[in-house]
C-alpha cells in the first residue's frame, strides 16, 4: 500500500524489527501491480485476453466458440461457378457427389482479438433499436477494412446483409450463426455475397452489363439462423 507507515501504530513506529517486517511484508504483497493486470487482463474489454474476455462474452452473452460450415464440393454445371476458381466450386462427374442438404459443420474457437470484436458487437447489438442505421453501423464496426457492406429492406417482413466481398468461414459464421448481428422482430434475415465486378446488373449498382457479368446465383444468399 501507499504510505504504510501511516498506519503504524506509534508505540511500534520506532521499532527497527517491526518496521523491517511491515515494510518488507508491504514489498511482498504489494497489490498495485496485481491490480494493474487485473484491469488490463480482465476488467478493460478493450486490452483483455484469455478468460477475461470469457467472461466478458458471458456477461454480453455470446460465447467463444462458432460452428463453422466445411466446405465441401458437389457435382454440378460449370455455369454455376464464378469467375474465379475456388475450392468449392461445382465438379464435373466422377470427381464429387451431388448435393444431399446443409453442409457439415466444426467448432470453432475464436481468437482473443476475434473474439474482442465480436463481443463489442454484441454489446452493441443488446442496446441497438435495429433500424437501418443502428444496423450499418454495427457492419461498418464488423467489416470497415474490408470492403462495402450494408443492409437492404427487401420488404415482406425481410432485411438482407449484403457484402460486395468475400466473407471469410468464421465471418459468415458471425453473421448467420452468432446471434451477435441482431434483426427486428419477427423479421427474417439474409446474408448475401456478391462481387460487383463479375456480377450482371444494372450500371446504378457498380454491376456489369451484357457479355461481361454473369447473373447472380440464389446459392449466394443464405439464411441467419438465430
Amino acid at each position: 500500500m501507499d504510505n504504510y507507515k501511516d498506519t503504524i501504530l506509534s508505540q511500534y513506529a520506532n521499532s527497527p524489527a517491526i518496521t523491517a517486517l511491515i515494510g518488507d511484508f508491504n514489498d511482498w504483497i504489494d497489490p498495485a501491480a496485481d491490480l494493474d493486470q487485473f484491469y488490463d487482463v480482465v476488467w478493460n474489454v478493450e486490452t483483455a485476453v484469455g478468460f477475461g474476455l470469457d467472461i466478458w462474452g458471458r456477461i454480453v452473452g455470446v460465447p467463444r466458440t462458432l460452428q463453422i460450415d466445411v466446405a465441401a464440393t458437389y457435382l454440378g454445371f460449370d455455369e454455376a461457378n464464378s469467375g474465379t476458381v475456388t475450392a468449392t466450386d461445382a465438379q464435373p462427374f466422377g470427381q464429387a457427389v451431388m448435393w444431399n442438404g446443409p453442409p457439415p459443420t466444426s467448432t470453432f474457437a475464436l481468437s482473443d482479438d476475434a473474439y474482442r470484436k465480436l463481443i463489442m458487437v454484441k454489446a452493441l447489438a443488446n442496446i441497438t433499436n435495429c433500424t437501418a442505421a443502428s444496423l450499418n453501423a454495427l457492419l461498418l464496426f464488423l467489416f470497415q477494412d474490408e470492403g462495402r457492406c450494408y443492409v437492404a429492406d427487401t420488404g415482406g417482413m425481410s432485411i438482407r446483409f449484403v457484402f460486395e466481398f468475400d466473407l471469410s468461414p468464421v465471418e459468415l459464421s458471425i453473421m448467420t450463426r452468432s446471434t451477435a448481428v441482431p434483426r427486428p422482430a419477427g423479421v427474417r434475415a439474409q446474408v448475401m455475397q456478391l462481387d460487383p465486378s463479375t456480377t450482371f446488373g444494372f450500371n446504378e449498382g457498380g454491376l456489369q452489363p451484357f457479355g461481361q457479368g454473369t447473373l447472380f446465383p440464389t446459392s449466394g444468399i443464405q439464411d441467419a439462423i438465430y
